[in-house]
């Protein structure tokens, strides 16, 4: 799914208005039929009256579509009219209309910040005052609203965007009046700031909602991806009958080091349950015995030394390679990563303390072969590529970096960035805050591992992967809390995601 910017998304409301044809009113109710449906009133134990708190724009008259489907059901709806303008959009005003009509909702105007009504701390509150519009910072009565709101202990579901949040970039923005939503129900896709860490964090839980918007190119040379099931579902191969391990690659993987083999094993699993035909683990001798036992279906190589890895092992048996996952960064485990990138024909994942000897080593960059992935977290990068002041400009740097190197960079967090040579973007639509746990990198460093060794593309491989991966830690919190999930939870539902991929 193409990411869009907001003036994109006017235009595919136009032509979707134009072409189908359909009302903006009606437009409006999808949409606002389709937000309804994902207020979380189970999730945030609601008992209390549902606020809507309304601008009078198109964003404003989502709110009030809502507030009157709400109102058919369930009388317990206040409408907060926030009067910043003079004069509503249209649909605003027909729907402002419709619900005066039915006489069932309490509706307050509010002219100045002290005439804002007082409501229980179990209210729901349902922030509908701007949408993607915005690209100044808010002033006036509508920053006093918002900074009001961000002081209640309320819930918030944004509908959009969080009010004063701009769609792009906010550079320039007062964040001190952006809504702090716990939850943003988004149109037709993702906007840049909702995927950024320093700007999506005022989103809280995001969901994307399909209304129905008419499927015409609007960015063909955008570079920006949100990936979806639907799109690895076309990449994903299905293993065919008369096939054998031979049919399915070898990996090896070089990782641990003393007090450092739990990563190898669950890097090693990881690899095997994600398809791999074979797996060979290159490790200290101290940690033969841990891999033989903990991971029965795996093969092993064994160093010469017995604390961290010096040697490197044969290469010629083996279609995909991965290093880095416990490996520490004693000097003679740093020439095995030089001569590994130096004489390597297989692709490669980098990860963990691989990357972090490149950081030591920046003039070794320009040896990594192309299509090799690097799978570092933003402290990792940072050694790599240096600091940054803003998610956007850390983005562009992540780009560049690819395009430079010739490499494909997993860059690890929330909605996880893929970029790759060619300087397109992919963000992840799946995992979890639970996922930020010890071992977690690991898993994932093992899950692409498996797909390289498979056949799959460097691009393929890093983008499918992340998904998997994170898609393995969504089926995990369907039963348990977020704090319970481990890396060794991923790797038991490994299997759950890649049956989301297979075909239907």
């Amino acid at each position: 799914m193409k990411i869009l910017t907001a003036e994109q998304i006017r235009e595919l409301d136009k032509f979707t208005i134009e072409n189908e044809p359909v009302s903006s009113f009606e437009l409006m109710e999808r949409a606002a039929e389709a937000c309804y449906d994902l207020l979380p009133f189970e999730e945030f134990f609601w008992f209390g009256p549902t606020v809507y708190v309304c601008g009078k724009g198109n964003n404003g008259g989502d709110g009030l579509a809502m507030a009157r489907l709400q109102s058919e059901e369930d009388p317990n709806v206040i409408v907060v009219i926030i009067e910043h303008a003079k004069e509503g959009s249209p649909d605003f005003a027909h729907n402002l209309y419709l619900l005066e009509e039915e006489e069932k909702v309490a509706i307050f105007r509010i002219k100045k910040i002290a005439d804002f009504p007082k409501f229980e701390s179990k209210a729901l509150i349902v922030d509908a005052i701007l949408g993607t519009g915005l690209s100044r910072p808010l002033e006036g009565l509508l920053a006093d609203v918002v900074m009001h709101l961000n002081t209640l202990e309320n819930q918030i579901v944004s509908v959009d965007m969080p009010t004063g949040l701009f769609a792009d970039d906010n550079s320039g923005n007062n964040m001190e009046t952006v809504i702090r939503a716990r939850q943003t129900n988004t149109f037709h896709c993702p906007k840049m700031s909702l995927l950024m860490p320093d700007t999506g964090v005022y989103a809280g839980n995001l969901n994307v909602l399909d209304i129905g918007l008419m499927d015409k190119e609007m960015n063909p040379s955008g570079i920006y991806e949100y990936v979806q099931v639907e799109e690895l579902r076309k990449l994903y191969r299905n293993r065919p009958k008369f096939s054998h391990k031979g049919t399915y690659g070898h990996a090896l993987l070089i990782a641990g080091s003393k007090g450092k083999m739990g990563s190898t094993q669950l890097a090693a699993l990881a690899c095997l349950k994600s398809g791999a035909g074979l797996v060979t683990a290159h490790v200290p001798s101290c940690g033969l015995d841990i891999m033989q036992i903990g991971v029965k279906e795996a093969m092993c190589s064994v160093d010469s030394n017995s604390d961290f890895v010096i040697d490197l092992p044969n290469l010629k048996p083996f279609n995909a390679i991965g290093i880095g996952p416990g490996i520490g960064v004693e000097k003679d485990t740093a020439n095995v990563l030089k001569r590994l990138i130096q004489d390597a024909d297989a692709r490669l994942v980098l990860d963990a303390d691989a990357l972090n000897i490149l950081g030591e080593n920046k003039t070794w960059l320009s040896f990594i072969p192309k299509g090799t992935i690097l799978t570092p977290h933003p402290k990792e990068f940072e050694r790599m590529a240096g600091k940054w002041e803003t998610s956007l400009e850390r983005l562009q740097m992540q780009i560049d970096f690819s395009k430079k190197y010739g490499v494909v960079v997993v860059l690890k967090g929330a909605h996880t960035s893929t970029t790759i040579p060619s300087g397109q973007v992919f963000f992840n639509s799946t995992g979890n805050a639970g996922m930020a746990t010890a071992g977690s990198g690991d898993v994932l460093t093992g899950i692409i591992l498996g797909l390289l060794a498979q056949g799959y593309s460097p691009e393929v491989a890093a983008v499918m992967g992340v998904f998997i991966h994170g898609e393995a830690g969504d089926y995990y919190i369907l039963e348990n809390a977020k704090e319970s999930l481990i890396a060794s939870d991923i790797l038991e539902n490994i299997g759950r995601a890649f049956a989301e991929l297979a075909p239907i």
